[in-house]
C-alpha cells in the first residue's frame, strides 16, 4: 500500500479524486479522515494533517517563568513533542501497513519541515520505509498540476526542511529567552507578559522611529491661493502657479491683484500610457489586499483557504514572471464564466497572441499567483469572493493593453497673477476596465481655448502647515519589511498582527502605543542587536545557506546563541534602566485623563481582591473618583473629553473592531444608546413573535383543511 501525506484534510481529499482509477472509499482513524482509491494499479491512501504535528518546547523543568533564569533558556534542549496526537497516531498506523510513502506538503520550508515531522514519526512506525520516500511537489490543487506533479516525483529535500527547522529553534530561543527576561525586568507577567521577537522587536522599531520622527518635526506655515471661474456652465476651480506661498504677505498682495476675469494664456495636452501591473507575488498581492481594507494576515488566511479549495494557485511565492508551462486560455475559458469579468476574459481569448507583463522577480519554486478554478459568488464568503476576484482581476490585468490617458493643463492670467488648472481624463481603458483598484475618477475641466475670457467668482488665501512623514500602512510596512530582510513571504503578516495582539500598536496605518515605544526605546538603548534589521537579515541569508547546503543547521543555531549571548550581557547590567523606560510608556497608557473632581489624573488600577480592572483617581485617598471598565481588551487615552458629559474618552482594543466611548456609564449618549438598543430588541422580538404567531394560524389552517378532506 502506497501512503500520500499532505498538509491537510482538505487536499488530502482533492489528492484521492484527482490521482483515483474509480471509486475513493472514505474511512477514519478515529476523528481522523483518509482516503483509499487505486492509483497506477495500486492501492493508495491519503491522509491530511494539521499543520506542523510537532512542537518544539523546552522541557517542564524550563516553564516557571519566575523561578528560571532566562539565560538558561539559550542552551536548553529543545523538545519536540507530539501536539497533534490524533493525527500523529493515525499516521503511524497507516505506516504500518504502508509500502511507500509520498509527502505531498506544501512546497517551501515550512511545508518542506511538516512533511519531514511527519516522516520521523512514519519511520519509527515502519524502518523499511526509510529507503522508499518520494516527494510531490505542485503550486495548484488542480487536476493538471497534482497529476503532474504525482507523475514528475522527486526527493525530499532535507536542507530546506533544516533551513524551517533553524527558524523555527531560533525564534523560540530568542522569542522565549528575551521576552522572559523582559517580562521578568517588568514584573509583567500572565496575560500582561511583554514579548520581544527576532523579527517583531526590529519591526516595532521602524514603527517608533517613525513616530519619534513625526513628534520631532516642526510644521512650517505656507499659504495658498485659489480661486473658482466661471464660463457659462459649472464653476471650476483653479490655483496660483505658485503652489505655496512662504511669505503670508506676498500671497495677499497677489490676492489683491486679482481681476473680476481672467484669461486663458495657453492651454497644454499630453498624453500618457500606463502599462499593465506585474503578476501578483505574496508581497504585491498582501500589499493591494490591505489597499482593500483587508489586514495581511487575514488576507494570508484567505488565500490559503481558496487555494485548498483548488480556486487560486500557492500563496506564497517571490515569482512574478509567469513560467513558459502556464496555458493562458485554459485559465481564460474558465474565467469566462465568473461574474463580473466573463466579457473581459472572452475579449483576451480573441487575441492572436498573449503577451503578459513580466516582473522583476523570476523564481523556479512557484509561479506569481493566479486563478486556478471557476467558484460562483453565491458559493464564497463575501470576504473570500473579494480576494478571488482581485486574483481574477489581476491575472487578466496582466494580458491586457495599456491604459492611454490625456492630461489637460489651462494657464490663466489675471490682473498680471498666473493662475492654473489640469484635469486627466482615460482615453482608452486597457487594463484598468478590468483591475479598478489602480483607477483615478476622471477630472473634467471646461473646453477653453488660449484668449477664451472667464469671470472670476471668488478667490482666497487659506494659511497651512507642512505634514509629518507618513505612517506606515500595512501594506507599505509589508514593502519595507521586505527591503530590509525582515521575515519572510509567509511570517511577515503574522508580524503584524502579534504587534496588534501585544498592545504594541494599532490603528491603520500603525500608530505605536506608549507601551510599544517604551519597549522599542528600551531595546534600541540596551540590546540594539534585537532591535536593528541587519542582524535578522543577516541569519535570514544563514537560513537561505541551509536550504542551498552550504551550510548547516547546527552551525547556524549556535551562532545565533552566540549572539544572544551578548545580547543577555548587555540587558543583565541595565535591568533597572530598562524597566523605567517600559513602565514610563505602561503608565502613559494608563492616565486616561483629567478627574472631573479634582484635576488630576484618572489612571487605570485594580481590585485586590478581585484584580479587576477599574479608573480611579491618582489623589486618591483624597479623591474618591472612579469609573468602571471593560474587562477585556487594551485600554488607550483618546486626550478627548465627551461632549455630552465631560468625562474622558478612550479607545478599547480587542474584539472585531477598537471602539471609543466615555468613562461616565450614565452619560446621556450611553443612557439613549441603551434605549435605542432596547427598543431595536423589544421591535425584533416583537416581529419574531408576529412571525410565528401567522405560522401556528398557517399550521391550524393546513390541519382543518386535511381533518376536513
Amino acid at each position: 500500500m502506497r501512503l500520500i501525506i499532505s498538509e491537510k484534510a482538505n487536499t488530502a481529499k482533492k489528492i484521492a479524486q484527482f490521482l483515483a482509477e474509480g471509486k475513493v472509499k472514505e474511512g477514519k482513524h478515529r476523528s481522523v479522515p483518509h482516503h483509499t482509491f487505486t492509483w497506477e494499479g495500486e492501492e493508495t491512501m491519503s491522509i491530511g494533517l494539521k499543520g506542523h504535528i510537532l512542537n518544539p518546547e523546552y522541557p517542564e523543568e524550563y516553564k516557571n517563568w519566575q523561578k528560571i533564569e532566562p539565560s538558561s533558556l539559550i542552551d536548553a534542549e529543545i523538545l519536540k513533542p507530539v501536539s497533534e496526537k490524533g493525527v500523529a497516531n493515525a499516521v503511524v498506523s497507516l505506516a504500518k501497513k504502508a509500502d511507500s510513502v509520498i509527502v505531498a506538503t506544501d512546497f517551501d520550508r515550512e511545508g518542506e519541515l511538516i512533511g519531514v515531522e511527519a516522516l520521523s514519526l512514519v519511520f519509527e512506525a515502519n524502518p523499511k520505509l526509510i529507503d522508499n520516500v518520494r516527494r510531490s511537489r505542485f503550486s495548484a490543487l488542480t487536476s493538471g498540476e497534482v497529476t503532474r506533479a504525482f507523475n514528475e516525483l522527486v526527493e525530499v529535500s532535507n536542507e530546506l526542511a533544516d533551513a524551517g527547522e533553524a527558524r523555527q529553534d531560533i525564534d523560540l530561543i530568542w522569542g522565549a529567552t528575551l521576552t522572559r527576561w523582559v517580562s521578568r525586568a517588568t514584573k509583567r507577567y500572565g496575560p500582561a507578559f511583554l514579548s520581544v521577537g527576532r523579527v517583531q522587536s526590529p519591526t516595532l522599531v521602524l514603527i517608533a522611529e517613525n513616530e519619534l520622527e513625526r513628534r520631532a518635526f516642526i510644521p512650517e506655515p505656507y499659504w495658498e491661493l485659489d480661486a473658482t471661474l466661471k464660463n457659462g456652465g459649472d464653476p471650476f476651480d483653479v490655483h496660483h502657479k505658485t503652489t505655496r506661498f512662504l511669505d503670508e504677505a506676498k500671497a495677499r498682495e497677489a490676492h489683491a491683484n486679482l481681476a473680476e476675469t481672467a484669461k486663458v494664456t495657453s492651454v497644454e495636452q499630453k498624453s500618457a500610457t500606463r502599462n499593465p501591473p506585474a503578476p501578483f507575488n505574496t508581497t504585491s498581492f498582501l500589499t493591494a489586499a490591505a489597499s482593500m481594507g483587508i489586514a495581511p494576515s487575514r488576507a494570508s488566511r484567505l488565500a490559503e483557504d481558496l487555494y485548498t479549495d483548488g480556486y487560486i494557485s500557492y500563496p506564497r511565492t517571490d515569482n512574478t514572471v509567469y513560467p513558459p508551462s502556464l496555458d493562458m486560455r485554459e485559465v481564460l475559458t474558465f474565467l469566462k464564466g465568473v461574474e463580473g469579468v466573463g466579457q473581459a476574459a472572452g475579449e483576451l481569448l480573441k487575441k492572436d497572441e498573449l503577451k503578459p507583463t513580466r516582473g522583476k522577480k523570476q523564481t523556479t519554486d512557484h509561479p506569481p499567483i493566479y486563478p486556478t478554478g471557476y467558484v460562483s459568488k453565491n458559493a464564497l464568503r463575501d470576504d473570500q469572493w473579494k480576494i478571488y476576484q482581485l486574483v481574477v482581476r489581476r491575472f487578466l490585468a496582466t494580458l491586457s493593453a495599456p491604459s492611454k490617458s490625456l492630461r489637460t493643463t489651462l494657464h490663466f492670467d489675471s490682473g498680471g497673477e498666473p493662475l492654473t488648472t489640469g484635469g486627466t481624463v482615460i482615453t482608452e481603458e486597457g487594463w484598468l476596465g478590468v483591475y479598478p483598484y489602480s483607477r483615478r475618477a476622471d477630472e473634467e475641466i471646461p473646453n477653453l481655448s488660449e484668449g477664451d475670457e472667464v469671470k472670476v467668482v471668488s478667490s482666497e488665501v487659506t494659511g497651512k502647515e507642512t505634514q509629518p512623514p507618513g505612517r506606515y500602512g500595512q501594506g507599505r510596512l509589508l514593502n519595507v519589511m521586505e527591503e530590509r530582510g525582515l521575515g519572510t513571504k509567509a511570517t511577515r503578516p503574522n508580524i503584524i498582527q502579534n504587534l496588534y495582539d501585544r498592545g504594541y500598536v494599532h490603528n491603520d496605518p500603525l500608530i505605536p502605543t506608549e507601551k510599544g515605544m517604551g519597549v522599542a526605546q528600551a531595546l534600541k538603548d540596551f540590546a540594539s542587536e534585537i532591535a536593528s534589521h541587519e542582524m535578522t537579515a543577516k541569519l535570514e541569508k544563514s537560513m537561505d545557506d541551509i536550504s542551498e547546503g552550504k551550510t548547516d543547521k547546527s552551525s547556524v543555531v549556535d551562532e545565533s546563541r552566540d549572539l544572544l549571548r551578548e545580547v543577555y550581557k548587555h540587558l543583565e547590567s541595565s535591568e533597572e534602566a530598562f524597566s523605567d523606560i517600559v513602565w514610563k510608556g505602561i503608565k502613559a497608557d494608563e492616565t486616561l485623563g483629567e478627574c472631573p473632581n479634582c484635576g488630576k489624573n484618572l489612571i487605570v488600577r485594580r481590585s485586590r481582591k478581585s484584580r479587576k480592572r477599574f479608573v480611579g483617581c491618582e489623589g486618591y485617598p483624597d479623591c474618591t473618583m472612579t469609573y468602571p471598565l471593560p474587562q477585556k481588551g487594551t485600554i488607550l487615552p483618546t486626550g478627548t473629553k465627551c461632549e455630552e458629559c465631560g468625562t474622558p474618552e478612550i479607545k478599547v482594543l480587542g474584539g472585531r473592531r477598537p471602539w471609543i466611548t466615555c468613562l461616565d456609564m450614565d452619560c446621556p449618549k450611553k443612557i439613549e444608546q441603551r434605549k435605542a438598543a432596547e427598543e431595536a430588541k423589544a421591535a425584533k422580538a416583537a416581529e419574531e413573535e408576529k412571525t410565528k404567531k401567522a405560522a401556528e394560524e398557517e399550521a391550524s389552517e393546513e390541519q382543518l383543511e386535511k381533518s376536513a378532506s
